[in-house]
């Protein structure tokens, strides 16, 4: 079932407008500060920020119109909703258009059953919207854009809201000085170090009985913070800490918000060619080059790491395979500014065209969020974790009305809002993994978010 919203202060039309116009205008501004722009309240909400590190960034607020989606076949539904909003465009040909021209941002939660409560209030199985306000950045420049969904949708009218909204940029500053950090007053694991090695043994051992090969197994942090999260604030911190990272933002009303950097490519679709990686098995930084080299040098060694990377990038070759000739590139060690993974690039030219939401369906999750085989391993998930994984490890990003697009797998991440927040990080676990190990290394990929929350002693520009 889909629902679609129209209008940025949230008006809820059942579904999709057959005799709407989607109009859309875009000028060229000067450089202003994304997080200024995304922390202005005028804006309406729902607010969305996607950041790739090839250089494209979109923020936005309110919604021109959002589909919604849930149950099995909430892909088959997004599909068809999103091209009844596309079929009637009107963009302009303003500069910028090919960076500013529509584009749905969200995603989907891991389970296609997920119910939204409790962590993840208003986050439901499925959510993409359409900016009502956007400022997108490229290589070529930054751009203001409006956008209306409606029946009576005219460009004189949206040419009118361009305007004003050009004119509310001039109070926005170029830069925005930080605030600080809200610190941590508490901190606890759902599942403890002591209950987390015991299901490390139980899946072990059904691996070795030879009921599975890889289970993903994953909980959560929750944090108590000193005073209430700055949402942009944080954004803007993760941005300098992992330029080398994508970054997004969903928060689909005034409450909580989801948001990370995770490092992690789904699939990228432009035309009919496909990118996206295999990235499994980690290994942290070192404090020095010759640890850090070490360190990397064991994740190229590792039986058990080589062993589960590449589970990951066969089922990946394989599952694109059904769509066109797949191309498997050098692995290599792709560093963070905390930690390291195995990363294979792979590539494929597609059949035919297709849409990037039929590529992210066929590869989510992967084995490196899942497990391998995956029915028996997201039954063993199910069954073994004491949480509710949400939108976590899931597919966020944007797709347009050509069906061309780019996810990121949300990893590295953090539902927050108040004085409260939920981080989470998991590890996949094969035949021969040590489950006091596996604790360790779900430490360091907390870090990413963790960090940004806690005070130091430095002065936050």
């Amino acid at each position: 079932m889909t629902r679609t919203e129209g209008d940025q202060r949230g008006g809820a039309p059942a579904r999709p407008a057959a005799d709407a116009t989607l109009v859309s205008r875009s000028c060229e501004v000067s450089d202003v500060s994304f997080r200024a722009f995304l922390a202005a309240r005028d804006r309406g909400e729902p607010r969305v920020h996607w950041a790739s590190p090839a250089g494209l960034e979109l923020v936005g607020g309110g919604a021109a119109v959002r589909l919604t989606a849930e149950g099995a076949d909430r892909f088959d539904r997004l599909r068809a909703d999103a091209a009844t909003v596309f079929a009637d465009t009107d963009v302009g040909a303003e500069a910028g258009s090919a960076a500013t021209r529509p584009r749905m941002l969200g995603g989907v939660a891991f389970d296609a059953a997920h119910e939204p409560d409790a962590t993840w209030a208003g986050f439901p199985a499925a959510s993409f919207l359409l900016p009502a306000v956007q400022l997108t950045r490229d290589h070529e420049g930054t751009y203001l854009t409006v956008t209306r969904y409606a029946a009576d949708a005219t460009a004189a009218a949206v040419d009118d809201d361009l305007t004003a909204a050009r004119e509310s940029l001039a109070d926005l500053p170029m830069m925005r000085p930080s605030g600080g950090k809200p610190g941590v007053a508490a901190t606890r694991w759902r599942t403890d170090r002591a209950e987390w090695v015991e299901q490390v043994e139980r899946v072990r051992e059904r691996i070795r009985a030879g009921d599975l090969r890889k289970v993903v197994l994953a909980t959560a942090l929750d944090v108590d913070l000193a005073s209430p999260v700055d949402i942009p604030d944080t954004l803007e911190r993760l941005r300098r800490t992992y330029p080398e990272c994508y970054r997004f933002l969903v928060q689909p009303s005034g409450g909580d918000a989801f948001f990370g950097p995770p490092p992690e490519r789904l699939v990228k679709l432009d035309g009919r060619r496909v990118e996206t990686e295999a990235l499994a098995g980690s290994m942290p930084r070192g404090d020095s080059h010759e640890t850090d080299a070490d360190n990397a040098r064991s994740l190229l060694e590792s039986e058990k790491l080589q062993h589960e990377q590449r589970l990951v990038v066969d089922t990946i070759a394989e599952q694109l395979s059904a769509y066109g000739d797949v191309r498997e590139g050098e692995q290599g060690v792709r560093k963070l500014t905390n930690i390291q993974h195995l990363r294979t690039p792979i590539e494929a030219d597609l059949d035919g065209p297709e849409h990037v939401l039929t590529l992210v369906e066929a590869l989510h999750p992967t084995p490196a969020m899942g497990g391998l085989p995956l029915a028996e391993a997201l039954a063993t998930i199910r069954g073994t974790e004491t949480f509710d994984r949400g939108w976590y490890a899931s597919p966020v990003g944007w797709f347009d009305g050509n069906g061309d697009g780019e996810f990121a797998v949300g990893i590295r991440s953090c539902v927050a809002g108040d004085d409260h927040a939920t981080l989470f990080a998991g590890n996949g676990i094969v035949g021969d993994s040590d489950p006091e190990a596996e604790w360790e290394e779900l430490q360091p990929k907390v870090r990413p978010v963790l960090d940004e929350l806690e005070r130091d002693d430095r002065t936050d520009e």
